[in-house]
């Protein structure tokens, strides 16, 4: 079940991501979709793996650290260096650097925190 519910949020926000992407402009475009991008990866991550790790924020912490990973990538002109030339790739990936973009990556990944923290609360309650 837990699967289910992580999955259907999966599609929901790579749905809304493809949207933003395709028709959105200005702020939705350039902040809201950073912010949704770090949502995805979690419920994503929880899709496959829905099980509590050993310690709580693990997931989260990982997934902001990927994405300020791939942010430095795009400082260091990551698809132009590999000579990446595939318009969907670049997209996903990314040519600009912004610090404003780690920014919606931290904003993003706290309703994940929040999330985790619920989640464990209630699974120790069980207990």
């Amino acid at each position: 079940m837990k699967r289910l519910i992580y999955g259907i949020c999966t599609a929901v926000l790579l749905i809304t991501e493809i949207f933003i992407g395709m028709y959105a402009h200005g702020w939705v475009r350039s902040y809201l979709g950073d912010v949704l991008v770090v949502m995805l990866l979690y419920t994503l991550a929880r899709t496959i793996s829905p099980e509590k790790p050993e310690k709580a924020l693990v997931l989260p912490a990982a997934i902001l650290i990927f994405s300020f990973a791939v942010e430095l990538l795009q400082l260091w002109g990551f698809c132009d260096k590999l000579g990446i030339e595939n318009t969907l790739l670049r997209i996903i990936i990314g040519t600009g650097f912004s610090y404003i973009d780690l920014l919606c990556y931290v904003i993003g990944i706290i309703p994940c925190c929040i999330a985790e923290l619920i989640i464990r609360k209630q699974q120790e309650e069980r207990k």
